[in-house]
């Protein structure tokens, strides 16, 4: 059997890059993309190489950006048009393999084991071949990470850039990956990281020599996790193109304009990702059966709690009363609140979540009264979503109070910016 061959390409510096295709003076000054300050979403969500040179990072803010490079040029960010380009892309990548697994709007991975035959190149060339495909027929630059599995591919396309080749096969990860920092391992949380470097766990190299079981009892069953990576254990395929991967949780979240700090305020930020996140479960047929929330102080500091449920559910008006019910429970109003997000998690098909309802209906475990007005709510939700396929996404809203001064509209999105 070959030995796997995963190709892991990242576009680089993205957005910046589709930004700089329409608008050719851009590559020659510094610039970002980035979002409306006013909206306190203004961060850097892409730069190019200039305004990377001056430190500025994606994360930054605007002022703390401009501060960094007062000469930057901003570009607001315009996602219908990014999707665009990176379809295009991934049309190149597909002339090469079926395997074709999109990891964000910027990265994919390609398995294109077996394949070196037939096109009579190495690892290598076969790689470079497809950057200069991408620079000639788009007008961007990527880099590709080459190993035989997922996590070495995507650590190679890191390990240089912009527009480079780093082959990881046999051996090799010993001497390119396991000189690096921990934090570099893909899926090493900062807790994790602190914890190991105190242990005198540096390096990925370290972490790989460790014994199992001693970074088990560290880090528990995230740890053996860990050690498999470093190790190169990881045996995660490449999706089939088209193929759909298993839904495992449907979350919104929202920064608002200012800090939220009445009760009222919260309730109404709650409400709408609520509302949202009911009519993708409906949307999917999907219910989940654990409810979780996390708020984000002015600082970024965060809390997160969860809860399960009894039964499954999508009903908007449940996710919004135990989310807010959790918010009560773990938060003191008043404390501002910068950001709110609310998930539905542990997820099955709706026809299965009515099966198990059933089976508790016979064995007499169900609360008749509450199944009866989840009901009730069920068939008015139903029918508010097929007004909405019809008419439109606002045209019929629930629990939600408009307020714009955080930032709660009737129209939750914005129009494309053209």
């Amino acid at each position: 059997m070959a030995e796997r061959l995963i190709f892991h390409c990242d576009c680089n510096n993205f957005f910046a890059s589709c930004e700089c295709l329409q608008r050719p003076e851009l590559r020659n000054v510094p610039m970002a993309v980035a979002g409306d300050p006013e909206d306190r979403v203004g961060i850097v969500v892409a730069k190019n190489e200039l305004a990377k040179k001056f430190g500025v990072k994606t994360t930054d803010t605007v002022w703390q950006a401009k501060r960094k490079c007062p000469q930057i040029i901003f570009v607001p960010p315009r996602h219908r048009y990014y999707k665009e380009i990176s379809g295009r892309v991934n049309a190149i990548y597909r002339d090469y393999s079926d395997f074709v697994e999109p990891a964000s709007i910027d990265e994919s991975y390609l398995d294109l084991t077996g394949t070196l035959d037939y096109y009579r190149m190495s690892a290598k060339e076969l790689a470079d071949s497809i950057r200069a495909r991408v620079k000639r027929e788009i007008g961007i630059t990527i880099s590709v990470g080459v190993a035989g599995n997922k996590i070495f591919a995507k650590m190679g396309s890191d390990y240089k850039k912009p527009d480079a080749t780093t082959v990881i096969l046999g051996e090799d990860y010993k001497t390119i990956l396991w000189p690096l920092p921990v934090s570099d391992l893909m899926f090493a949380g900062k807790a994790s990281v602190k914890l190991l470097n105190q242990k005198g766990i540096r390096t990925v190299g370290d972490l790989a020599l460790q014994p199992r079981d001693r970074v088990v009892s560290l880090l528990g069953r995230g740890g053996e996790t860990l050690w498999m990576y470093a190790n190169g254990l990881d045996t995660d395929p490449v999706r089939r193109w088209g193929d759909v991967p298993e839904v495992k949780s449907v979350s919104h979240g929202m920064t608002f304009r200012r800090d939220l700090y009445t009760r009222g305020e919260i309730e109404t930020g709650v409400a709408v990702q609520a509302d949202r996140i009911a009519m993708s479960l409906r949307r999917q047929n999907l219910k989940g059966s654990v409810i979780s929330i996390q708020v984000k102080t002015p600082q970024l500091s965060a809390i997160s709690r969860q809860t399960s449920l009894d039964h499954y559910t999508w009903l908007e008006h449940e996710i919004r009363e135990i989310a807010m019910k959790l918010i009560d429970e773990n938060w003191r109003i008043g404390d501002p609140i910068r950001a709110l997000t609310v998930g539905v998690s542990k997820l099955v098909s709706a026809d299965e979540a009515l099966e198990q309802l059933d089976l508790f209906d016979l064995m007499g475990a169900a609360d008749c009264k509450g199944s009866r007005d989840r009901e009730r709510q069920d068939r008015m939700e139903a029918a508010v979503d097929s007004l909405r396929r019809k008419m439109g996404t606002m045209a019929v809203t629930l629990g939600v109070q408009k307020n714009d001064e955080i930032g709660v509209r009737r129209e939750w999105k914005k129009k494309e910016r053209k």
